[in-house]
């Protein structure tokens, strides 16, 4: 026998889209505030490469747009870099619908990257080089005063990984920053979003995604074994990539090991009280691990 669904229960579907519409407009307006990304006046440059997160930036850019307290325009750049049997058709197509500027660049990077790179080696790094060149360029031509790109939460933290665990360096992905030739500002408006949450307003906005025969044919890249470590952590430990993201707002560079960010060479003594100051004889104030993670730590240290 059929039960009839409730008010509440047929309305569940709109109830939680519209939830995760507020969430990510929210931490998208909420990021763009704290690190001052678009100002008066700004011409936006919105790179879209066709996947799901590029389009949920676009979505957030737009509405905030309509919303925002300041005026700033919007123009959508795609870099068609010519990969065999990429879809051309389909980005002007969704992006005239929208009734938005656009411009679509054409540059063979693709087969640069494929004579340079010999077969089996990754190929992200001169991929990214060349690109980030032609989007460089293409900003100055269009008199783009901000560059907008869509990487989220998760990247972040995984290049947070990446360089600890491969470039003996504590750096991540900034929300903003300037490009190497001085010349552009870079901009991350979804730093404070969840990958989970752009994979879900991509299904439920049925982009037309647009897959990278480049980059997404390699599955062993480092990024994507970094990604599943922390998924596997997340999955054990809830809430620990809450925690991780957390603390790069919240960097003590007195408790690190960079004469450059803290000047140890000069530290004296002042017999004035310090809340910052050194509590290593303190007990730890972490919470007490779950005994699977005991057992885990034990196994790795015999």
């Amino acid at each position: 026998m059929n039960i009839p669904l409730t008010a509440r229960q047929a309305n569940k579907p709109a109830f939680e889209a519209n939830k995760l519409a507020k969430r990510l407009r929210r931490n998208t307006g909420q990021a763009i505030a704290d690190f001052n990304m678009i100002a008066a006046g700004d011409r936006v440059m919105v790179c879209l490469s066709g996947g799901k997160d590029s389009y949920a930036m676009l979505d957030m850019l737009l509405h905030l747009r309509e919303h925002a307290p300041i005026d700033f325009e919007i123009i959508a750049v795609n870099l068609d870099q010519k990969q065999p049997g990429f879809p051309a058709d389909v980005l002007p197509r969704y992006l005239t619908g929208l009734g938005i500027p656009f411009h679509i660049e054409n540059e063979d990077t693709y087969s640069i990257v494929k004579r340079v790179i010999p077969e089996g080696k990754t190929t992200c790094s001169l991929c990214s080089r060349l690109r980030r060149g032609v989007l460089y360029r293409v900003a100055d031509e269009l008199g783009a005063t901000k560059i907008a790109l869509g990487h989220h939460r998760d990247d972040i933290l995984q290049t947070l990984f990446l360089n600890l665990f491969f470039g003996g360096k504590l750096k991540s992905m900034p929300p903003k920053l300037v490009s190497d030739d001085g010349c552009h500002m870079v901009i991350r408006p979804l730093a404070y979003c969840r990958e989970s949450d752009l994979e879900a307003w991509a299904a439920l906005r049925e982009f037309p995604i647009i897959p990278c025969d480049l980059c997404g044919s390699q599955p062993n890249l480092q990024r994507q074994l970094v990604k599943r470590m922390l998924s596997d952590w997340e999955k054990q430990f809830p809430g620990r990539i809450e925690t991780l993201f957390r603390s790069l707002s919240n960097v003590v560079p007195s408790h690190l090991l960079d004469a450059k960010l803290f000047n140890f060479a000069d530290l004296t003594i002042t017999g004035v009280p310090n809340p910052e100051g050194d509590r290593a004889f303190d007990p730890p104030g972490f919470p007490a691990p779950a005994p699977q993670a005991i057992n885990f730590a034990l196994k790795d240290e015999r």
